[in-house]
């Protein structure tokens, strides 16, 4: 039987259609136990590639025969051997082409909906890193929210809708993934936008992100309204687009909140991050659509694959918007802290600018699952 290719965008549309699949994992376990491909409806069973090279005779009855099975692999190259040996077999089988790294840097765009005057605000969704990034576009201009590293995919999305980019924000100094934001102003000529509380490190020019500001995008001012909500990080903001989405960053995720640790100060800063959930966001119209940084289980995408709640849905279904007792909370947030992200701390660095790790560094500091939540 011949071996199949799959990329991550045809896995990533499996998932999102919540299409049933099998999959045979042969990185180590834990490896596997750490990060891998989820889905509603995928099976798996994880044996590590080295207790293969024997022959894959013994894992036959643990596979179904009734469905393809994709084998995944780190890279790829172990996924294609232990591929080749199951074709051997009789099976029809497929690798994930590029492997987990190609899963975790995989973007799909997905509309999220039109603006009042003719615009539109796109949500792309990196699915295998929980990562979600937005582009506001009005009058041939756009506007990026929180960029990952792939900067090439919103070059080339702003390129085929025709729109200019003309300013790049993040809402604040990422710890989970590196920033593709002052790469795309430099390559753009676009302004680049950062909190002040959160850029007191940074080696190179920003604007800085106050409360209170307007930004035109083309010939119409969306009202991208910065909003100061501390808590995950000192100068987390958050923004308000044409009166109808709420732009959350790592605040406030759609099954979970944000985590406040990832500059060492928990203790410190759960009380802002209440703050801003329990009064500050508890002052917004519940009809807000809430557009988070990023997501956590498959169970936060909608059916079209994008992720979003009204917020007042959030107030009412979030266990995190509804625990009464501050010292609860506290206790909560403070004592449910996943592990933290992979080289959170050179990944700080280099969204700072003082380090430049390359490429296939910065593929390495980035793997993993997204940790920014707290559940």
């Amino acid at each position: 039987m011949p071996v199949n290719s799959m990329t991550a965008k045809e896995v990533a549309k499996k998932v999102v259609n919540k299409e049933s699949f099998f999959i045979l994992d042969v990185r180590n376990e834990d490896a596997f136990q750490d990060w891998k491909v989820e889905g509603e409806n995928v099976q798996y069973l994880n044996i590590p590639y080295f207790d293969l090279l024997d022959g894959v005779e013994e894992i036959l009855p643990q596979l179904p025969q009734d469905k393809e099975v994709l084998v995944v692999c780190a890279k790829e190259g172990s996924s294609i051997m232990v591929a080749d040996m199951l074709s051997e077999e009789g099976m029809t089988v497929s690798y994930l082409q590029g492997g987990m790294k190609a899963w975790s840097e995989h973007l799909d765009p997905v509309k999220v909906g039109d603006l009042k005057d003719g615009g539109e605000l796109y949500q792309f969704v990196r699915i295998g890193k929980g990562c979600l990034s937005y582009m506001v576009v009005s009058n041939g201009e756009a506007a990026l929210i929180d960029a990952t590293r792939m900067t090439e995919v919103y070059m080339d999305f702003a390129q085929e809708i025709g729109a200019k980019i003309t300013h790049v924000f993040d809402t604040h100094l990422h710890a989970d993934h590196i920033s593709g934001g002052r790469k795309i102003a430099e390559t753009t000529n676009a302004t680049y936008w950062l909190p002040p509380k959160d850029a007191q490190e940074v080696t190179f020019d920003y604007q800085p992100l106050e409360e209170g500001q307007d930004v035109t995008i083309g010939n119409t001012t969306i009202n991208i309204q910065p909003l100061y909500s501390p808590g995950h990080t000192i100068g987390s903001t958050s923004f308000i687009v044409d009166d109808t989405y709420l732009l959350s960053g790592d605040i406030l995720f759609i099954d979970s909140i944000g985590r406040p640790d990832l500059a060492g100060l928990a203790e410190d800063w759960v009380g802002d991050l209440r703050d801003t959930l329990y009064t500050r966001y508890k002052e917004l119209s519940d009809d807000l659509i809430v557009l988070p940084a990023h997501f956590m289980i498959m169970e936060e995408l909608n059916e079209d694959g994008s992720v979003s709640e009204k917020l007042g849905t959030l107030f009412e279904k979030n266990h995190g918007l509804n625990i009464e007792d501050e010292t609860t909370f506290r206790e909560m947030v403070t004592g449910n802290l996943p592990p933290q992200p992979n080289a959170y701390q050179e990944i700080r660095e280099t969204n700072m600018g003082k380090i430049n790790p390359d490429e296939e560094k910065q593929r390495e500091m980035e793997i993993g699952p997204n940790r920014c939540a707290v559940r």
